[in-house]
């Protein structure tokens, strides 16, 4: 078939550098194939080489849930930074694994899914859980294979990877432009990203984009067809063989001196690659030991990206301005003369906290050497005291609020300071309620940052309880608020009444406790009363508590307001049902499971279920205080630990069992 061995001559052309044509060959058959389509539409397929393109311009991009969230990665800057994180592996495992390691990508992180073998869809990384629907645009990449090189497709596969820009098509793009009389590209990934958002996928036809693989989001039925599969490199592999790009410069390291090396060896070649990197990313070959160590709120506990060391620049530190989060802390902002570094402008930098502003001696008027941290965040490195005027000055924290004028309280041993107004700040008022009303906490889709400076100012809110008593025709009265975006506001603040324990846990805010940790109290308690009797030792049970976050649990609970809070939320209609029922009396009655490996005719989500049903809980993390491991096919080293721990091990029957004689 002609439209196949033109897939198989991009293959060779675009993947293998290995091309069998001519040019004036491939031209040939490639005119003998749009021919063909002119003469028979119907016979054009979506996974056509003639339909790399491009198609008329969109409006707009279309949101897009990813099967599984896009995780970002933890950082590190430092061999000693590595070196905890490999021994925080090495202490979940009781051993230190092998890892698999490759350059870190400076480019547009992207997700294709594959239906039967078929590009089917093709989604920016986005806020990680929604992205952008940029399939188009995706389409016209030669290195985006439209049809998967699989005699037996899987129904559905999700690849993920980078879209970048080589250097050298970069710097034609720039030539292009500029002598076009149009605005160039900073930087090739401004370039990749610009490219790839294009209302108009002709236009991105026409830029120089290259798409690496690096992983897999959901992939159905992959272990049953592919058992064999259990490592990183293994999957790299199968990657190249579906045809994809993957990294030349894939490495595996045994050692953390190995890690170092790998790492001297890239930076080294940094320069001499035709594409940008930032660091390099080293991640757990092993995949069952990737579901052991399991993952944090939003990156993965088996991998860590390794960053390059951040570009530099000298600038004067005009002002110091102290901006008011969430919790009330103060964070110390420069306010910087701009400078160009690390491919963009900087006018704003980081301090992190009054401490952190001594430490380095900063003074107003300053020469500062500025960098971007990992290449990203802009960050004020250290002073230049040499250079320093006489009219310079020393930079105090304010003993009040620079927004609501109330008392700065910094308590004994803690680095931040922190507004005392609460609530009656407006500040911490507004960032609270964005919290509150974000998608991964209440999930109220309109009320947007803007809005709720807006409602704060005009003083419609002072707490999360106001936004169950906003009315339709109140909220239309705002400036750029239509009767239809109100009528669909009210609209989604009834959906988001009905919540679950864990999402309110999170939209409270309290200190300390993120997306993991609210699930793992919803998860352990069941209700939200228990959390509410609950002292600190039985917060402590619960995995990711401790000592610490334990005391912010019960501070805040302790407040009569946040008490109150939680009455008026009821009283106006807000409902958290228990993740699961959960019976007191069940057999299983405080009893701590974890479980691993593959359960016949069961996935993990409905033994889970079954537990707490019966009265008991459920941990990602094994330790001597389990009770039970509830152990499948497959079970890999949770079961070694177990043992090692005197841990009590059931098999899928004997759990199947004890259910039954509940």
């Amino acid at each position: 078939m002609l439209a196949e061995q033109l897939r198989e001559h991009d293959h060779r052309y675009y993947i293998l550098d290995d091309p069998q044509l001519s040019d004036a060959q491939y031209d040939r058959l490639r005119a003998e194939l749009e021919s063909l389509e002119a003469a028979h539409p119907e016979l054009i397929s979506p996974d056509s080489p003639t339909q790399r393109v491009g198609a008329p311009a969109s409006t707009s991009f279309a949101p897009v849930t990813h099967h599984q969230p896009m995780q970002s990665l933890a950082n590190c800057f430092s061999a000693q930074e590595l070196a905890d994180f490999i021994a925080r592996i090495g202490k979940t495992l009781g051993r230190m694994p092998s890892l698999s390691a490759e350059p870190k990508y400076d480019g547009l992180a992207v997700s294709l899914v594959y239906r039967d073998g078929v590009l089917h869809c093709g989604a920016t990384r986005g806020d990680g859980r929604v992205g952008e629907d940029v399939t188009n645009n995706l389409r016209t990449l030669s290195t985006v294979p439209l049809r998967l090189r699989e005699a037996e497709p899987l129904p559905l596969v999700e690849v993920r990877g980078e879209v970048v820009m080589p250097r050298d098509g970069f710097v034609a793009l720039n030539q292009r432009l500029a002598e076009a009389g149009l605005k160039t590209f900073v930087n090739p990934r401004n370039a990749a990203a610009g490219a790839l958002r294009q209302l108009d996928s002709r236009i991105t036809a026409q830029r120089p984009l290259q798409f690496f693989a690096y992983a897999l989001g959901s992939a159905q039925g992959l272990t049953e067809q592919r058992p064999e599969l259990r490592t990183h490199q293994q999957l790299m592999q199968l990657l190249a063989d579906w045809g994809f790009c993957v990294s030349e410069r894939l490495g595996a390291c045994a050692s953390i001196e190995a890690c170092l090396d790998y790492y001297a060896q890239t930076l080294a070649d940094r320069d001499a690659l035709n594409f940008d990197i930032d660091g390099v990313v080293y991640k757990v070959d092993d995949l069952g030991l990737r579901e052991e160590l399991g993952e944090v709120a939003r990156a993965p506990r088996w991998a860590i990206a390794h960053k390059f060391p951040a570009q530099e620049a000298t600038t004067r530190l005009r002002e110091v301005e102290f901006q008011v989060g969430r919790t009330g802390a103060l964070t110390p902002v420069a306010r910087l003369e701009p400078v160009f570094v690390g491919g963009v402008t900087v006018s704003n930098a980081t301090l992190h906290n009054i401490d952190e502003l001594r430490r380095k001696d900063l003074h107003l008027g300053d020469q500062v050497v500025v960098r971007r941290a990992g290449d990203v965040i802009p960050e004020v490195v250290r002073s230049l005291p040499e250079q320093r005027s006489a009219t310079a000055t020393a930079i105090e924290l304010p003993t009040h609020c620079p927004v609501c004028g109330s008392a700065v309280e910094r308590t004994e041993g803690e680095a931040v300071a922190r507004c005392s107004g609460g609530f009656r700040c407006s500040a911490q008022r507004a960032e609270s309620l964005k919290h509150f009303a974000s998608r991964r906490a209440m999930d109220i889709d309109g009320l947007g940052d803007k809005l709720i400076e807006a409602l704060v100012e005009h003083d419609w809110l002072k707490d999360p309880a106001d936004i169950y008593r906003l009315d339709q025709s109140r909220l239309a009265q705002l400036p750029r608020m239509a009767e239809k975006s109100a009528t669909n506001l009210i609209a989604a603040i009834e959906r988001s009444k009905h919540t679950t324990l864990a999402r309110l846990l999170y939209a409270l805010g309290i200190r300390e406790v993120g997306e993991v940790t609210a699930a793992q109290l919803a998860d352990s308690f069941g209700a939200l009363e228990p959390i509410l009797a609950a002292d600190a030792e039985r917060l402590r049970e619960v995995p990711d508590v401790g000592e610490i976050v334990a005391a912010r649990i019960l501070e805040f609970f302790a407040d009569p307001r946040n008490r109150q809070l939680l009455e008026q939320l009821q009283t106006l209609g807000v409902s958290w049902p228990a993740p699961a029922k959960t019976r007191q009396d069940g057999v299983l009655r405080g009893k701590l499971f974890v479980i691993t490996g593959t359960l016949e005719g069961m996935s993990r989500d409905q033994a889970k279920a079954k537990i707490i049903a019966a009265g008991g809980r459920v941990s990602s993390a094994l330790s001597s205080k389990t009770d039970f491991l509830l152990a499948g096919e497959k079970a890999g080293s949770k079961l070694a630990k177990a043992e090692k721990l005197g841990v009590p091990v059931l098999s899928q029957a004997a759990f199947e069992q004890l259910l039954v004689s509940d």
